[in-house]
């Protein structure tokens, strides 16, 4: 599968994280001060969309997952442009999938799988819903590290 060779040749490279990122979102993440100028004037709807078609994520939880109501994703997609706040929790969002796909060594349905698994440690809520808070991303991502590193509880 092409995708897993990627992640797989990016986490040897500059880390999968870069690229998973640079390839779903288009964004250039090596320029910091560039992904900021971006998130800050909104991203292209079309981003969006590619990452749902790189997730398969249904978009109900892709709205859920970066908090935009159905009916919001709607109009921005007409509009053609997501505001800065949304923009910023899309990458966050971006950033959640790819910790996982690297959790699971470039495996992008057991990520997807596990993102939509209720977790013991998160509550039993599902990684995917935790995450749709600043707060609740941060444990997610706390979570993903502790199990890389075989910690469990």
């Amino acid at each position: 599968m092409p995708t897993v060779q990627t992640h797989r040749q990016a986490r040897n490279s500059q880390g999968s994280k870069r690229l998973f990122i640079r390839y779903t979102l288009g964004i250039d993440t090596g320029d910091s001060v560039k992904t900021v100028r971006l998130i800050r004037n909104g991203l292209p709807f079309h981003v969006l969309a590619g990452f749902q078609k790189a997730t398969q994520l249904p978009w109900s939880d892709i709205a859920r997952l970066a908090a935009i109501p159905q009916r919001t994703l709607t109009r921005r997609q007409h509009e053609g442009k997501l505001h800065p706040d949304e923009s910023d929790r899309v990458w966050r969002a971006s950033t959640i999938f790819e910790l996982a796909v690297e959790l699971f060594e470039g495996d992008i349905p057991a990520a997807r799988k596990w993102l939509q698994t209720p977790q013991p440690s998160l509550g039993d809520e599902t990684p995917l819903h935790f995450a749709s808070t600043e707060a609740g991303a941060r444990e997610v991502e706390n979570l993903i590290g502790r199990l890389e590193h075989g910690v469990f509880e």
